[in-house]
């Protein structure tokens, strides 16, 4: 039985941050929001993929909310992921990733979680640049509910994706299925920082699928309690992500 997640957070513990719900809002389909770019729906991959996210035996689309700048898509997109219970030099890591990817003309995407996800995205923007953000909620809920003020500016002044209807419940399993759509929509993943168990692994393994590259901090590679590294050193587009000029000698 699946259980739904109390987006609220624990309002007895903290005040709730207000978030005002976008009210420029569309429905698309992940093929739409493609068209037109390098990750276009041409493979077998691909539209399996979407009957996964779909939850049907014969889709060959999935209905994705928008709310912001789709032409952002349009642009080279690199999704900056890992554990929501950031160390400080990891979340260190990803603001100087997300600034160097900036620099590049490159657009971050990722999932506005804590941790990784809210430090890249809020240095990105700082640092001038395009944000996209791929939610685990319907466009009108923000989880965490503190990060609610920066989704709004997210979906105002860059993009904000979800393939879930406004007003639904929000469950465990709609994280992994976000990951596997924000891996569809970037040309590439770059892991920051990330357990055995973290849910940045099922992007990881879609990037194996969708023939997507996918970079890996070094920090992670060298950290030697970690077993999940090396089962992805054999795909042929996997790098041990040491400079950002490794990021953007490949995706040129």
């Amino acid at each position: 039985m699946s259980i739904a997640i109390d987006t609220k957070d624990d309002q007895r513990a903290r005040p709730r941050s207000r978030y005002r719900p976008p009210t420029n809002w569309s429905k698309t389909s992940a093929r739409t929001l493609l068209d037109g770019t390098a990750r276009e729906l041409a493979g077998p991959a691909q539209l399996n993929l979407l009957t996964r996210l779909s939850k049907s035996e014969d889709a060959k689309d999935i209905p994705v909310f928008v709310a912001g700048d789709t032409s952002l898509l349009r642009r080279t997109c690199v999704s900056v992921i890992g554990t929501r219970r950031v160390s400080q030099e990891g979340a260190a890591r990803a603001r100087r990733l997300a600034r160097g990817l900036v620099d590049a003309g490159i657009v971050v995407t990722s999932g506005l979680a804590e941790g990784v996800d809210i430090e890249a995205m809020r240095a990105a923007v700082a640092h001038g640049g395009k944000t996209i953000g791929v939610i685990g909620t319907p466009l009108d809920k923000a989880y965490p509910a503190k990060h609610g003020p920066f989704q709004e500016s997210v979906y105002t002044e860059h993009l904000l994706v979800s393939q879930f209807p406004q007003g639904s419940q929000t469950f465990p399993s709609n994280f992994p299925a976000r990951n596997r759509l924000m891996c569809m929509l970037s040309d590439a993943s770059i892991v920051i920082e990330a357990s055995d168990t973290s849910g940045t692994l099922h992007q990881a393994a879609e990037c194996v699928k969708l023939s997507r590259w996918l970079f890996i901090a070094r920090s992670v590679i060298d950290d030697t309690t970690l077993s999940w590294p090396s089962k992805f050193r054999s795909y042929e587009k996997c790098v041990v992500l040491d400079r950002i000029e490794d990021v953007t000698e490949r995706l040129r």
